[in-house]
Order: structure tokens, then sequence, then C-alpha cells
């Protein structure tokens, strides 16, 4: 998996990138990330990339001629052609399901916006899909970004030690995980609940669907009435 985020500010979303988990897997070849500056490829000699708006309105707006010229840098070496998704407050909302769908693409392009946005022209030329994080607004596509990349990559084969990890996590089947507990047995009075001590693993699986099933529907009743179907 190869990951491209085309920003107007690389370090921030590398920083973050090159460390814990995600940093591990790109050490051991399992996955790449890189931040394509979009200034790189401004057409004037001041590197600006913003400009007004056409029929007025606050604020500046990212010009279509930069942002192509970063996404046609990707594409020139991208093993096969890119799926690109513009993180923006428009688009679909980020759910456990399409990072599942995603995880399968060999390459993606993360389009970071700023400001009032991005020309419209060049949106409709190179983007696939347009991604939202949740109902509110940012002030910019970077930690949108992040969160799609973190999400992503754990589910790619071997970033995670195990695949279970994965795959007993909250939202498989609409339902939320159950609770966890580690040592010591006692902390503050509370105690880990007995079936988790007696080495039944099919009371204890029994133990955690129900737990789901009940932080679920306490939680997100959205989630339990899918689960439910």
């Amino acid at each position: 998996m190869n990951f491209h985020i085309l920003t107007l500010f690389p370090e921030m979303v590398m920083d973050g990138l090159n460390t814990s988990i995600i940093g591990r897997a790109q050490s051991k070849g399992l996955l790449s990330v890189e931040a394509i500056n979009i200034r790189d490829f401004a057409e004037n000699k001041h590197n600006r990339v913003d400009d007004y708006t056409y029929g007025g309105g606050a604020g500046m707006l990212m010009q279509a001629g930069p942002v192509y010229g970063a996404y046609q840098s990707v594409v020139e070496k991208a093993k096969s052609k890119p799926r690109v998704i513009y993180l923006s407050p428009q688009g679909e909302t980020f759910s456990q399901a399409k990072a599942e769908e995603l995880a399968k693409e060999e390459e993606l392009i993360f389009l970071c916006g700023h400001y009032e946005g991005i020309d419209q022209r060049v949106l409709d030329t190179i983007v696939d899909e347009e991604i939202s994080i949740g109902d509110y607004v940012l002030t910019g596509g970077e930690l949108p970004a992040l969160i799609l990349i973190d999400s992503i990559s754990r589910l790619i084969p071997g970033v995670l030690g195990q695949n279970e990890s994965f795959e007993e996590e909250s939202f498989k089947d609409n339902l939320l995980e159950y609770p966890h507990y580690t040592r010591p047995r006692e902390f503050m009075n509370l105690e880990v609940p007995s079936v988790l001590l007696s080495g039944n693993h099919k009371n204890i699986d029994k133990w955690r669907y129900e737990e789901s099933i009940k932080i679920t529907k306490e939680r997100r009743p959205d989630l339990y009435k899918k689960a439910c179907k």
C-alpha cells in the first residue's frame, strides 16, 4: 500500500506518520507514506497557490494548477492508477466499512484543502470521491488524512501483531467492542469479572458478545438497530 498526501504542510502529516505502528510498518516495507508539497508546483516565483474567488466572497481559494501538478507527479511514478480522495466536509462520512474497502487499494492519494477550498475544476478532473470525518469544519485536510491513513493501515496484513487485533474490534458486525481487563485482579476495590478468570472460553465468548450488545444498545442505538437486522 502506498499513501500519497497532497498538502501545503508536509511536516504536519509526516511527523505523525513516521512514528509508532505506522512508522514501524514503513520500516518493514509493508506500506509507504509520502507528503507532496503543493507549493512546489506553484506557477509563480513566490510559490503562491491561492487567489481570490470569482464572483466575490470571503477567503481565498487554492488554485487548480498547483494541485494538478502535484497529482501528476504521483501518477507518473505510481505502480497503478491511484484512487484520489479529497478530504471535505461535503463528503461521505468515514466508517470502518470504508476503511476496509480502501485497504484493498494499492495506491491512495489524499488531497488536503485549505482556505475556502480548492478550485472545483481540478476536483472534477482528478478526485474519485470526497470523504468527511464528521459534521464539523477544520482548517485543512491534514488531520482527516492522518485519521484515514491510521485506520486503513492497521487493516493491512502484518501491520498489527495479530489479525485478531482488528477482527474483534468495535464496529465489527455493527457492534462496539466489549470491555478489557488486565493485572492486577483488583483495583480500587473493583475486580476483574470472574468469567474472564474461569478458563472457559465458551463462556468468555458468550460474556463478551453480551457485553458488546449491551454497550452498543446503550451508547450507539443507531448501530444496535443495524446489528439486529
